[in-house]
């Protein structure tokens, strides 16, 4: 069984050597342990600690693109460097290297497909009371909207196997973090979490500016994907609301016209029809979705097709090479 140990980095020139000490050379049940640092367009010397420092693949971005498609490119060059298991940790060492091994466990014993690590939030002392209530609530809305039971939704510090990671299409341009956890709720991934620790923080944090910006943008993400996946549901309950309230204002209406004073009160049958035929539309608009999303779902099952005789060629041709060689 190969491990890959892929590290997105921006600008880790002075913490990239801590980060790969820290990394663990054997964990039980894994043959292959191996390294692989995407630079998302460093602007310091990110590309050469990692080669002085023994990192056995390095992506680089000309351009900063950003941490989800920094993810995505570690995931999509790991299983093309035959990766069983893949694991995902920070450049700054933020997390514990020795914690992998129970990372990686409940997929090496086949008990799941996808594991993020718990970084028990109240017991970080570096992150303010305010950040861990908002990322206390942050988890427990992705609970709702994934039917998972991720306790730390935000930690970016998880494993994913071979089979999940080929199925991971991550939308968004902002975090992965969210939407993953999401898309493994909906796909019927079997998705786990383990306590870890965390290190000492060796530098603020680069993805976003201000709490209320880094809140919009979340909430934003949880909302789109949750909508991609359950766009019926979502557009019902507006749909719905927006019906029965019409319905309720031309209620109040009749009562008003069967006792007699309707007269003064056309503006409130104006306004029941009003938002009677808007819920109706949002309604039809939540059944076009549906529609879509059944192709998209369709799509998505083609893309993993795709992918997987995509990685047996790869594995065709490398293995060609292999023999040519030894001739």
């Amino acid at each position: 069984m190969k491990l890959i140990i892929q590290i997105p980095c921006l600008n880790e020139e002075q913490t990239l050597p801590v980060t790969l000490k820290d990394l663990p050379k054997e964990i039980e049940g894994v043959d292959i342990i191996e390294t692989l640092v995407i630079d998302d367009g460093s602007t310091d010397n990110t590309i050469e600690t990692a080669r002085n420092n023994g990192v056995n693949h390095i992506i680089k971005f000309t351009n900063n693109k950003g941490l989800a498609e920094a993810f995505m490119a570690g995931l999509d060059a790991s299983l093309k460097l035959g990766a069983d298991i893949v694991v995902n940790t920070d450049g700054d060492n933020q997390y514990n290297g020795e914690d992998i091994e129970k990372l990686v466990q409940p997929i090496v014993l086949g008990e799941a497909d996808f594991v993020v690590g718990d970084r028990q939030v109240n017991r970080i002392d570096h992150f303010s009371g305010t950040k861990k209530k908002l990322q206390v609530l942050g988890s427990w809305v992705v609970k709702q909207v994934s039917n998972t039971d991720v306790p730390d939704a935000t930690s970016g510090f998880r494993a994913i196997s071979r089979e999940a990671a080929l199925k991971m299409n991550v939308i968004t341009k902002f975090s992965y973090t969210l939407e993953t956890i999401i898309q493994a709720g909906k796909k019927n991934l079997a998705v786990s979490h383990v306590p870890v620790s965390t290190q000492e923080k060796l530098r603020e944090s680069r993805l976003f500016k201000s709490i209320p910006s880094y809140i919009k943008r979340s909430m934003l993400t949880i909302f789109r994907i949750y909508l991609m996946y359950e766009p019926l549901k979502t557009f019902l309950r507006i749909g719905g609301i927006v019906f029965g309230s019409g319905m309720l204002i031309s209620g109040r209406f009749l009562y008003f016209w069967m006792t007699g004073n309707g007269g003064g009160h056309i503006q409130s049958l104006i306004l029941s029809a009003v938002l009677m035929m808007i819920g109706f539309q949002v309604i039809m608009i939540g059944l076009v979705a549906d529609l879509i999303g059944g192709n998209r779902r369709l799509i998505e099952d083609a893309l993993y097709r795709v992918k997987k005789i995509e990685l047996n060629q790869h594995k065709g041709t490398n293995g060609k090479h292999k023999q040519n060689k030894q001739k």
